[in-house]
């Protein structure tokens, strides 16, 4: 904890977190508590870090070069996402800034949502549920709904990190599914050996998955990762699922991939404008669409806040912060 004898650290906790954390974070600091699910405009969040020494925030606030410069301060960002695309990370490293973010505390749950949205595209099971709903639902038929197995087929993971790992484990132990995966670095011998994971080219692995499961960080050299030719690649029966970042897929190529009957189907919590959807993918039957929570569970999502709490607490107090990203 830091000392209480001295003035509390002025931090701005950029988005509204559970009420007993926040409640926490104003005993350990001098709070500006933005207690809204709104995010705060850029003006607004420069001239809210007035002052501040430290910053929680999320995944939308936007860190460039040029609020570094507007708020000279700022010594310390604590991100309670694992992605952090939205922070200039070399900006902050050369202005001393040390930014953390929230990895590991959502690894499992996220993986979970991953495949959950995978089945749910595989077995059709938003268009059925919109069917019963409109009451369409007259009579059984042999191919209502008639969708694609899981069990026994072919699993592909574009970016095998923890999370990728997540979901390669359940396929493979618990529906018996060959995991085959791309990534820059392949994964050492005994990694890949309890799940029989076999890494392939990116060509090779959109032309084999049966579902294609996309895990890997929005960068630059990854925006449209997936796009038009990639798609062409994929099987007409496979399916593909998007639990990475808005932008590494094309949206607007998937959503013609769709209509067009060249994929089966998509399950996809993130968007590239999100939280906007392009209109092509709304007009899809055959995409299950989720509003970015993969990690939503309540155990994860305070997980996440605390995590980002703790890095914090630590820096202020001298020691080193839990998951720190940059080092200078």
């Amino acid at each position: 904890m830091p000392n209480l004898a001295a003035p509390k650290p002025r931090v701005l906790l950029a988005r509204r977190i559970f009420p007993d954390i926040a409640a926490r974070m104003a005993e350990a600091f001098d709070l500006d508590y933005a207690d809204d699910d709104q995010p705060l405009s850029p003006e607004a969040l420069r001239q809210r870090l007035q002052g501040k020494l430290g910053l929680l925030a999320s995944g939308t606030e936007q860190i460039t070069a040029e609020l570094l410069d507007a708020c000279p301060e700022l010594r310390v960002i604590s991100l309670m996402t694992v992605g952090h695309n939205n922070v200039d990370l070399a900006a902050c490293s050369a202005r001393g800034v040390r930014v953390s973010n929230a990895p590991d505390v959502l690894t499992e749950t996220t993986a979970d949502f991953g495949f959950a949205l995978m089945m749910a595209a595989a077995r059709r099971i938003s268009e059925s549920e919109h069917y019963l709903r409109r009451g369409d639902w007259k009579q059984w038929r042999v191919d209502l709904f008639a969708g694609a197995d899981i069990h026994g087929t072919t699993l592909g993971i574009l970016g095998m990190g923890r999370i990728g790992q997540a979901i390669a484990r359940r396929g493979a132990l618990g529906f018996g599914m060959k995991v085959i995966y791309h990534n820059r670095s392949r994964l050492a011998p005994e990694q890949e050996a309890p799940i029989g994971a076999r890494w392939v080219s990116k060509e090779a692995l959109l032309r084999e998955a049966d579902h294609l499961v996309i895990v890997v960080p929005y960068t630059p050299a990854s925006h449209h990762l997936v796009a038009e030719q990639d798609l062409a690649l994929m099987k007409p029966s496979a399916t593909l699922t998007n639990i990475a970042r808005g932008g590494v897929v094309d949206d607007v190529a998937l959503a013609r991939a769709l209509q067009q009957g060249r994929l089966a189907a998509a399950g996809l919590d993130v968007f590239e404008r999100e939280p906007q959807v392009h209109p092509d993918l709304l007009a899809c039957a055959n995409v299950v669409l989720t509003p970015h929570i993969a990690s939503a569970s309540v155990p994860t999502r305070r997980a996440m806040c605390e995590l980002a709490e703790r890095n914090l607490l630590a820096a202020f107090s001298g020691r080193p912060m839990p998951s720190l990203l940059n080092s200078f």
